[in-house]
């Protein structure tokens, strides 16, 4: 799996960071977290296609999240799309899709669904298993966990030879589930290894409903706007604080932070990682166009902006 940054400001992009869009990647597969101005741009300067986008999951009706939307779906029509697409989101999604799409005379060559959740309900987009929940921002807001597929055991190699399999297609059968030569994926092949997890809050104060659903997957996506000088702003403002993002996932007992959506305030991201990681030690600050790789050893990050 890898989580692509498109826009990791706050409410208002700069020049060097555009509002709120990530990419989750698993194979060729593609789904959006949210989708604020500018995403169909990052798209196109990422390595990322916008056509390989599967859905689309909105955690909030606020501006700096769904105003790249209608751009993205009609740019989809227009580059003749004709898989299917489904976009995710809380109530009051579908009349801000109809409307915009209808008042600017967008036209989608495929077939889009927008379905409304309440938090709570799970569903699939291809190669992932998806849940949301509820969070804490003053209007409805939903918070998402996406599930890859669990990845095949490790194949003991040693033994598969002992028992008479060779190198090259024996070894890639008995790994696909298949008995070569009375040789079976269970002699050889240990138990499947959970695949990895992303959890994202969108915007959010800290909240139980985060901690819970988010428990143990590889990555919590949180949104860090302020730091913990700035706690009654966040709290005013329905937001979190780095400290706060930090408490949430040793809470959840997660792999890795990252951390996004941060203020404009914050000109060194240092002073945000510095603070998570004195209660998370894990922790990192997302930028636009930074792809964090996720292996079997937690997350690597890697800058894809192009030259």
């Amino acid at each position: 799996m890898d989580i692509l940054f498109l826009g990791t400001s706050a409410a208002v992009p700069s020049r060097d960071r555009s509002t709120s869009c990530i990419a989750v990647r698993e194979g060729s597969d593609v789904v959006l977290l949210d989708c604020g101005e500018g995403a169909q741009r990052q798209l196109m300067r990422s390595p990322f296609s916008f056509m390989k986008v599967r859905a689309i999951l909105i955690t909030h009706l606020h501006g700096d999240h769904v105003f790249g939307l209608p751009c993205l779906l009609q740019t989809m029509g227009l580059s003749n799309r004709q898989e299917p697409l489904t976009v995710y989101g809380p109530p009051g999604l579908r009349l801000f899709v109809d409307q915009t799409m209808t008042i600017t005379e967008g036209e989608t060559s495929y077939p889009l669904d927008v379905v409304e959740l309440d938090g709570g309900e799970r569903f699939s987009v291809k190669g992932f298993e998806c849940s949301c929940f509820g969070t804490d921002h003053g209007i409805a807001s939903l918070g998402f966990v996406l599930r890859a597929p669990n990845r095949p055991g490790r194949l003991d190699r040693e033994k598969a030879l002992r028992l008479g399999l060779r190198d090259g297609p024996d070894m890639a059968r008995v790994k696909r589930g298949e008995t070569v030569n009375g040789v079976s994926p269970e002699d050889v092949v240990g138990p499947e290894v959970p695949g990895p997890s992303v959890c994202y809050t969108g915007d959010t104060r800290p909240c139980e409903g985060t901690a819970e659903n988010a428990r143990g997957v590889t990555v919590l996506i949180h949104e860090a706007t302020y730091m913990s000088t700035e706690s009654r702003n966040a709290e005013e403002h329905g937001h979190s604080t780095a400290l706060q993002a930090a408490e949430v996932a040793r809470a959840a007992g997660v792999g890795s932070l990252i951390m996004t959506h941060v203020s404009h305030r914050y000109e060194d991201r240092g002073e945000l990682e510095e603070e998570a990681r004195a209660v998370f030690p894990n922790s990192y600050t997302a930028d636009d166009l930074v792809l964090f790789e996720i292996g079997r050893d937690g997350v690597r990050p890697r800058d894809v902006r192009p030259a």
